[in-house]
């Protein structure tokens, strides 16, 4: 790495200490002569760019290579306390929040139900689950470097309000983003939650190494990220990857979509879906269940992927084939080189669900992208939002060319 890049001494330190900070990330606690052997570094430049970070905060002896063959050596890590990052993950429901460290441990989480609550205490709400996850990490709001906010629906950057999401009450306020701008002590970004849970895909999950993949998301509701060239492709209004409002075959068409907040393939594939064909295949309605549509879905087919045979092997037949139909029109025009299914409606259907999809999609598309199951399964909106707080928060605390 050293002397690879032309430019300043003090850049090419930045440069090389930004690569050893890398390494510790992705391998933990590293000795000098290793960091050295990874960098390209001499030894002496090794322990002077350890010195420095070690100087700056940055890096901390963690032990010794004891009982290693040969002498010992100590050992450096990333200085996890360094600073902090905080994610959140919105639904009409609940908020889920929760701190991560420098080295992306989660430190501190707090979930705050929000069913019934006025619409015009959003900030509270943000607010006040943002303080429960901080309290819960023994630190204060003040230690938190940076915020993402996950929602459904997309923020138009042209506008600053909420779109394609009508079912997030008090979340459509033109003066919103001004008040928690307002409230919170630290820089905020939005996201929208489908593309969080594959920004957690591409850092840690199914998706890691992948440039080019569309993430098919089903859970309150049906939605898809698309990532092209390793970038989140969000589209002019932040609407990309709107999926539930698809036209698609099987379906009446459905017009005015956003004031019915609901589409075709929606109303084809999304949970409210399985609790219908199940129906119409005869199981009982002690067998399909009551409750949110997510939970019954997820349940339904569970089960199915667990018997995979009579009625509920055909529930697994309707449903892939209704994935795959919409599926289909996404493959035609993106041309992904994988699909990542998540969403806890998907999941459950682990190999036997995603096996039908793949088939189902070999049949109805001309190009052939791989198909997965996401493997990022905890909480994986509110880990994306943290993954992508971190990433901004590590650019700017990692810099030392400044």
């Amino acid at each position: 790495m050293a002397g690879t890049t032309p430019g300043t001494p003090r850049v090419l330190r930045a440069m090389n200490d930004r690569a050893a900070l890398d390494l510790l990330l992705e391998h933990g606690p590293l000795s000098r002569t290793r960091i050295g052997k990874l960098t390209g570094l001499s030894k002496p430049t090794a322990s002077q760019l350890l010195a420095r970070l070690e100087a700056a905060g940055l890096v901390v002896v963690t032990g010794t290579t004891e009982g290693r063959p040969g002498p010992s050596a100590q050992l450096y890590a990333i200085n996890a306390s360094v600073a902090h990052a905080a994610g959140l993950d919105v639904t009409p429901e609940r908020i889920r929040a929760a701190v991560a460290d420098m080295a992306g441990a989660t430190v501190g989480e707090f979930e705050l139900p929000t069913p019934g609550r006025r619409a015009d205490s959003v900030v509270r709400q943000v607010t006040d689950a943002l303080e429960g996850a901080v309290k819960a990490a023994g630190l204060t709001r003040g230690d938190v470097h940076r915020l993402v906010i996950g929602t459904p629906g997309a923020f138009d950057p042209s506008t600053g309000r909420l779109r394609y999401a009508s079912h997030l009450p008090g979340w459509h306020s033109p003066t919103l983003l001004d008040e928690l701008a307002a409230a919170l002590p630290m820089p905020v970004e939005y996201e929208n939650d489908v593309n969080l849970a594959a920004v957690a895909e591409q850092r840690l999950g199914a998706a890691h190494g992948h440039e080019n993949f569309v993430l098919l998301w089903n859970e309150e509701g049906l939605g898809a990220a698309v990532v092209i060239g390793g970038r989140l492709h969000r589209g002019f209004t932040g609407g990309a990857g709107e999926v539930g409002f698809l036209p698609v075959p099987g379906t009446p068409l459905v017009r005015q979509v956003t004031r019915a907040n609901s589409g075709g393939f929606q109303e084809l594939a999304g949970a409210q879906a399985l609790p219908r064909l199940a129906r119409e295949l005869g199981l009982a309605p002690e067998d399909i269940g009551s409750g949110p549509h997510a939970e019954v879905a997820s349940a339904l087919v569970a089960r199915a992927a667990e018997t995979d045979s009579g009625p509920y092997g055909q529930l697994l037949d309707a449903y892939a084939t209704g994935l795959a139909t919409g599926l289909a029109s996404m493959v035609a025009v993106l041309d992904p080189e994988l699909v990542v299914l998540s969403g806890a409606a998907i999941v459950a259907g682990g190999e036997p669900l995603r096996a039908r999809v793949q088939a189902e999609l070999t049949e109805l598309a001309a190009s052939r992208p791989r198909l997965v199951v996401g493997s990022v399964r905890r909480h994986p909106v509110l880990r994306g939002a943290l993954e992508s707080a971190l990433a901004t928060t590590r650019d700017e605390v990692f810099d030392t060319s400044r």
